[in-house]
């Protein structure tokens, strides 16, 4: 990975036009928005550009309207919701390039914002269109990629735009690139994964290339399923991916030639449905109608030791069905275990994924992890050691 430019305190802005590609990508229900916390995630950047007397256009997409204008994932409730935010009104244009919006962006007044409509309503956006990207850049004087989480789609508005325009990093996707660098690279040891998500498939890069690269690998949630079965235990009606042997054996025998510690749960709690009350089993006791639905007590006590005796923990996937409350105790106890030993113990601890982020909240321990990044796709690949082609754009060859 190259170095890469990024916005930083002594950049003189004012006046300029700042093309700010974020990530507003939220859940919305009738055209209100249920869930705010990428919204509030991107407010510094915003606030040190309203500090810094600059002109903010800020660009995005909603949803997958497939190239076609969708009234009901327009960006227009997000920037009465921003308004709210930042106690000053946010301009909405409902288009996102053309003269007209050209026009704008010179007229605004230092420190005032533009929120542009949709970016996917335009086919050209998924396409990486070159006359997109440079219709695009001309509504700002420099860009900024603040959307770490769309970085790994070679879209318009965060690959092809940085050839047109003056181009940086946001604080915020800068920080992530370097806390993900950091991990794989020069990490506190000993470091701790916890990983868990529903298919194997998707994690198989992730996790080949952190075996070579940390000590313990904690596998729960759905993703500890398939283990359990390929060691021959019955894991009921629980969900697994199908003729994945050949990958499992692949992990393990990996995980031996480079001594890193795998780790599987010794004990459940499953249910005949997932509202029932759950029940503790040992996996020798599970029987056909059960459905594994958390982790059990003696894994969580295995866990703890582990984190104990680490420096660094990354934790991606939650290790059950944490929605309902039967099945939530596994989730919180980690998020709690990991936020006391990063304030007591001076834990790196790193959180990824929407899910993971969701169940960190829920257990009331959002302020007690060094990091915690909303990203899913981003995230992981970055992890597998992928070029992001978003990241790739941002280099710079001084």
């Amino acid at each position: 990975m190259g170095k890469i430019n990024h916005l930083d305190e002594s950049l003189n802005i004012e006046g300029k036009r700042a093309l700010l590609r974020v990530d507003f990508n939220v859940p919305t229900n009738n055209g209100s928005i249920t869930e705010t916390s990428r919204i509030e995630k991107v407010l510094p950047i915003i606030k040190f550009l309203i500090k810094k007397k600059a002109k903010i256009i800020i660009i995005s997409h909603l949803g997958r309207p497939k190239g076609k204008v969708v009234p009901g994932l327009t960006l227009k409730p997000i920037a009465k919701k921003l308004s709210s935010y930042i106690n000053q009104n946010v301009t909405f244009l409902d288009k996102c390039i053309g003269s007209n919006i050209i026009e704008k962006s010179k007229e605004l007044p230092n420190g005032k914002i533009l929120l542009l409509e949709n970016l996917r309503f335009c086919k050209e956006e998924e396409l990486n269109s070159e006359t997109f990207a440079k219709e695009l850049s001309k509504n700002g004087d420099i860009y900024i990629n603040e959307a770490f989480s769309c970085s790994h789609r070679a879209h318009a508005s965060v690959c092809e735009i940085t050839k047109h325009i003056k181009s940086y990093a946001g604080k915020m996707l800068f920080e992530e690139v370097n806390i993900i660098k950091m991990l794989t690279s020069n990490a506190k040891k000993p470091v701790t994964c916890i990983i868990g998500g529903s298919k194997i498939s998707t994690k198989i890069g992730i996790l080949t290339n952190l075996i070579k690269k940390i000590d313990n690998i904690v596998i729960v949630g759905a993703l500890a399923n398939n283990f359990i079965k390929h060691r021959g235990y019955s894991i009921g009606k629980s969900i697994f991916e199908e003729n994945k042997d050949n990958l499992i054996t692949d992990i393990i025998k990996h995980s031996e030639i480079n001594n890193c510690n795998l780790i599987f749960p010794v004990d459940v709690i499953v249910s005949k449905n997932h509202s029932s009350k759950g029940q503790l089993k040992n996996l020798n006791k599970i029987d056909n109608t059960d459905l594994i639905l958390d982790i059990g007590e003696k894994t969580i006590e295995n866990i703890y030791k582990i984190i104990d005796v680490s420096k660094t923990v990354l934790w991606n996937g939650p290790p059950g069905y944490f929605e309902a409350k039967n099945f939530s105790a596994g989730s919180i106890k980690i998020a709690k275990k990991i936020t006391e030993n990063t304030k007591n113990k001076s834990l790196i601890s790193i959180a990824g994924g929407g899910d993971t982020a969701a169940a960190i909240k829920m257990s009331g321990c959002t302020e007690g992890f060094t990091y915690i990044s909303t990203a899913g796709g981003a995230f992981l690949e970055l992890l597998e050691g992928k070029a992001l082609p978003g990241i790739k754009s941002l280099e710079t060859n001084e």
